[in-house]
């Protein structure tokens, strides 16, 4: 085995790890509401969860993954570019685990687009930057959630009316259930949008290494990329299975208080996001999604009833994920290229 296949085998078992610490991380958007609201336990919460970021794989066609494989115009001719594809999953892993650390749910999918954009960017500078992609992704900062609030502030509405002359406990009763629906529909939709972004990776690692061609394409029925699809979601649903308990806390407990019809309403939204996105093929943050999703349900009483000092903190650290990941991933890149 020749030393660049021996770093192509490495990348890829560090874009395993980063799915897997993407799970991790991202795994209080799946569970944080149904563990609040106390419908399931929080190890039965994972892995409900787990099972459905897995078999997302047979439900969603892999259009996130091509716009992540081109963040970066990779020149198969070039085998540079494998060490930018490496950087890119470094700085985005350890800008993850920063904010891990800090319980901040920020964006793993933001993380690893400023990470790869970062390396490329310290290699060539932006002539080999997609800005196209770049900017889909971008617009989506905002939107989101906004679109997840939205239209959790709406569903809940309509809940309300509904439900006007239902008696409380039967409400509780009826969405305890119906949470179980909600929950695996949100964990479907991460797993569908989350899952892509590393088999994206692990294309553009590929390509730059000059065993894929540029215009292969990501299917089941290819055992030559059916791998990837499958290595990819285990390693979401083993990630998620594993959870991080830290922003769950944040996500299902800090933000509002919330109660098996709010946390219904909320995945709800948070899923109905998520699928638009993923069909669209764009890399949206699930975290900013539910983010978005609970503070929508929570202003339906009242908007003092969000604490918006931890919303705060959560949307800075939105604001400096992207260029914070390109930093560190270009640091990286400088130090491959001084030593290697």
């Amino acid at each position: 085995m020749t030393s660049l296949e021996i770093v192509i085998v490495g990348t890829v078992g560090i874009a395993l790890i980063f799915d897997i610490i993407n799970g991790f991380h991202d795994a209080a958007n799946s569970i944080a509401t149904v563990v609040s609201t106390r419908v399931l336990s929080p190890r039965v919460a994972v892995l409900w969860a787990a099972f459905f970021n897995f078999v997302a794989m047979f439900v969603f066609a892999p259009r996130v993954a091509d716009t992540i494989a081109k963040i970066v115009k990779i020149d198969g001719t070039d085998t540079v570019y494998v060490w930018v594809v490496l950087a890119g999953l470094i700085g985005a892993i350890v800008w993850d685990l920063i904010t891990w650390w800090l319980g901040l749910p920020t964006s793993s999918s933001h993380a690893l687009i400023g990470g790869v954009a970062g390396a490329g960017l310290a290699y060539k500078g932006l002539e080999v930057i997609r800005m196209d992609n770049i900017w889909k992704t971008v617009k989506f900062i905002p939107l989101a959630p906004l679109i997840g609030l939205a239209i959790g502030f709406t569903i809940m509405i309509g809940v309300y009316w509904f439900f006007k002359k239902t008696r409380p406990t039967d409400i509780d009763r009826l969405f305890r259930k119906g949470q179980l629906v909600s929950a695996a529909l949100y964990s479907l939709g991460h797993g569908g949008n989350d899952a892509q972004k590393t088999m994206g990776i692990i294309m553009a690692l590929l390509i730059a290494g000059g065993v894929m061609r540029p215009d292969t394409e990501l299917s089941l029925t290819d055992w030559d990329t059916a791998w990837i699809i499958l290595s990819c979601h285990a390693a979401m649903g083993i990630g998620t299975a594993f959870g991080g308990w830290r922003i769950v806390k944040t996500m299902g407990m800090k933000i509002t208080k919330l109660k098996p019809v709010g946390g219904f309403c909320a995945e709800t939204a948070g899923a109905a996001t998520l699928f638009g996105a993923t069909h669209f093929g764009i890399p949206v943050s699930t975290t900013h999604t539910i983010t978005g999703a609970i503070i929508g349900v929570g202003a339906t009483k009242k908007l003092s009833g969000i604490k918006w000092g931890v919303a705060g903190r959560i949307i800075w650290a939105w604001i400096f994920t992207i260029p914070a990941s390109a930093l560190i991933s270009a640091g990286c890149f400088y130090l491959f290229r001084l030593f290697l």
